[in-house]
């Protein structure tokens, strides 16, 4: 990607994996926030795709981040401010979107659950049952959701702003 492309958008793998993602998190985000309000008899089956696509956004993320490391990004206009603004809920996303699914699958396994992904295949993991660590890695992973939630509260929001106040075209560049 030359320094036009860099101006105009992203690269069309990242634009999907962006896309992949935010679809993703908008299903699992409820889905996790569901799991404590249904019945005993469907619990393991909202768990099974809640880890499951959880696991899948991991994986998602890593490759993400591969890309972006050997792509330019494009470049952001704006004050000082607003640069690093953008600089710093991006890169808490990335972060949070590795956090998150990492101390899920953990957490799970801690408490005595290994993840079998989508019921298909069990995944290994480095910890067993732990019951010492597991309600710790709980409270990080559903932390982490509420801090996703309010980053994604502000992208949008920025993504909007300069959609719709300042009608400038970095909404185009991820589409």
């Amino acid at each position: 990607m030359d320094a036009g492309d860099a101006k105009r958008g992203y690269s069309p793998l990242l634009k999907l994996f962006h896309w992949l993602i935010a679809a993703l998190v908008l299903a699992i985000w409820p889905l996790g926030l569901m799991i404590g309000f249904v019945k005993d008899d469907v619990k393991l089956d909202f768990y099974l795709v809640h880890e499951s696509l959880g696991f899948l956004v991991l994986w998602l993320m890593l490759l993400r981040v591969g890309v972006r490391l050997t792509s330019k990004a494009p470049l952001i206009d704006g004050p000082p401010i607003e640069r690093i603004a953008a600089h710093t809920v991006h890169g808490l996303l990335y972060v949070f979107l590795i956090v998150m699914p990492v101390t899920g699958f953990l957490a799970t396994n801690a408490h005595g659950f290994p993840l079998v992904w989508f019921g298909l295949a069990e995944v290994w993991s480095p910890i067993g049952k732990s019951p010492d660590i597991a309600w710790t890695l709980s409270a990080i992973h559903e932390w982490s959701a509420w801090i996703i939630l309010a980053l994604v509260a502000l992208h949008v929001g920025a993504a909007v702003m300069h959609h719709v106040v300042r009608r400038d075209d970095t909404l185009y560049r991820i589409l």
